[in-house]
């Protein structure tokens, strides 16, 4: 990529985790996956328990492999053998030490907006673990909530519908049902739609409870 271009990002970057600082969520800029991978292994108490949300994101990092090397007590759902293990996995998320997540899109402005299926992920990254590790890459870095909501519904949503080969309309025709409607919540009445709970945080109480690390990478969708 252009330099000039990166460097531009990089300022964005910078300027959202301010923003995010002055919120109380404790924010770092990182300019590749490497230097995530880094810092999260600096952030993380070997032998801690650990959990996480889907997310493209933590794979494509390298995150994921960090969290399964062994060095951390991981509830990795992957392992589960069936859908009642998975959801007891779900609620055990509540209790670990450190939860690692994306975010479906982080605003200028310091907001974290996030839409779920089983609202499992948005349920932990509000309440429960000790810890949030949020990854988030540039691309997700959005001007305010209305941006947000787009980006979800045009990008986030469809994406994620095709990779879990889901029946719903985004993933047949590229964009949310409700793209065109003014509210929020608007979308499929699919059995499988995956746009259930809509989270928007705005202020952690527990100051540093939330770590956003921002990367000027594309990372997830």
């Amino acid at each position: 990529m252009d330099e000039n271009l990166r460097a531009t990002y990089r300022l964005k970057l910078e300027k959202t985790a301010k923003a995010l600082e002055k919120n109380n969520m404790q924010a770092f800029v990182c300019e590749n996956s490497a230097e995530v991978c880094s810092l999260v292994s600096e952030l993380l108490r070997e032998g801690e328990q650990i959990s996480c949300g889907g997310s493209m994101t933590l794979v494509k990092s390298g995150v994921m492999d960090i969290m399964r090397s062994g060095k951390y007590d991981f509830i990795d759902r992957a392992k589960a053998s069936s859908p009642e293990e998975v959801g007891e996995m779900y609620r055990k998320a509540f209790f670990c030490n450190t939860y690692l997540s994306s975010s479906n899109a982080v605003t200028e402005k310091g907001e974290l907006y996030n839409v779920d299926g089983n609202c499992n992920r948005v349920a932990a990254i509000t309440f429960g673990p000790e810890r949030v590790i949020i990854i988030a890459g540039r691309n997700k870095v959005v001007p305010d909530l209305d941006a947000a909501v787009s980006y979800v519904k045009r990008v986030s949503a469809p994406a994620n519908a095709k990779r879990l080969g889901l029946d719903t309309p985004c993933a047949e025709i590229g964009e949310c049902a409700g793209v065109n409607s003014d509210n929020m919540c608007t979308g499929c009445k699919s059995g499988s739609r995956i746009c259930c709970g809509y989270v928007v945080t705005g202020w952690q109480r527990n100051k540093n409870r939330i770590k956003v690390i921002l990367v000027n990478e594309e990372l997830g969708y």
